[in-house]
């Protein structure tokens, strides 16, 4: 069992865990993901380390509810226990020289933030672009602000509620015809990340992708998890999450993560009827 140490709720619908979880704690690395079991009948779901403290033994993870299990996962509270959390699992991000811009939209600001935090803290110049659809859903812009300079941070919204009104692929292009940035990690939404990739790809540079499709055990057992990257097929619990942006087929991946979403519905309305409480 692993004890909620505590719970931060961002908007409605965005949450933050800090579970005890010691020896993960000491093994995690920027990029890198657990798997969540909230009890004995629940399925297991894929979060990406948002935070972690090897000295006091804890990690976070943010996820957002779309479904029964995060409906669930939201009505715990700090005290409670989950039932079983695996990790690290996955790659970490493979941070190589230069000059990097860092994307994130929406949940994914949460995978943003330790892969920016360690390219800064490993010497990297470091541009963070924060996507979000409005100012109530952009995430831990506090943080990405502790690590960089004032300059180096482009906030976007869809509605224009705070920060530059528009898409992360705005700054970016800007970014790239001053040959500010010559690197590009990003994560978030499918078709942000596909259009990001487009507009790297524009200027000739390198762009990864951190990739969440649907996924079952972790460890590459169930195939749930497969995305086509080259024409070949990869498994983005075990080879990934992170991938070269260019080579991934975005509409197969996109297509695979509606798959259900039919189902995770209906399941998510039975659960809500059947009130969310007593079936903890």
């Amino acid at each position: 069992m692993y004890k909620i140490l505590e719970k931060t709720q961002f908007s409605e619908k965005v949450f933050k865990f800090r579970i005890e979880a010691p020896e993960m704690a000491k093994h995690a690395h920027a990029g890198q993901f657990l798997m969540v079991r909230a009890n004995e009948k629940g399925e297991r779901v894929p979060f990406t380390f948002a935070d972690w403290n090897p000295e006091e033994g804890w990690v976070e993870f943010i996820f957002m509810v779309i479904g029964k299990t995060t409906q669930m996962l939201s009505s715990y509270e700090a005290g409670d226990e989950l039932q079983d959390v695996t990790g690290p699992l996955g790659q970490p991000t493979e941070m190589g020289p230069g000059k990097w811009a860092v994307i994130g939209g929406g949940v994914g600001l949460a995978i943003a933030f330790p892969v920016a935090r360690q390219l800064a803290a490993t010497g990297h110049e470091v541009h963070a672009i924060m996507g979000a659809r409005t100012k109530d859903l952009l995430l831990l812009e506090e943080q990405f602000r502790s690590i960089l300079p004032e300059d180096h941070i482009h906030i976007t919204t869809d509605d224009g509620s705070y920060g530059e009104k528009g898409v992360v692929t705005a700054p970016l292009e800007r970014l790239l015809q001053d040959k500010a940035v010559d690197q590009v990690f990003c994560v978030g939404p499918v078709p942000m990340m596909k259009f990001s990739t487009l507009t790297a790809e524009k200027y000739g540079t390198p762009i990864i992708a951190s990739l969440n499709p649907i996924m079952v055990d972790g460890t590459g057992m169930c195939g749930c998890c497969r995305v086509e990257v080259d024409g070949q097929t990869k498994f983005a619990c075990v080879d990934g999450p992170d991938f070269d942006a260019t080579k991934v087929d975005w509409n197969d991946l996109r297509a695979r993560q509606a798959a259900y979403r039919t189902e995770e519905g209906q399941s998510l309305k039975a659960y809500e009827e059947a009130n969310c409480a007593c079936q903890r």
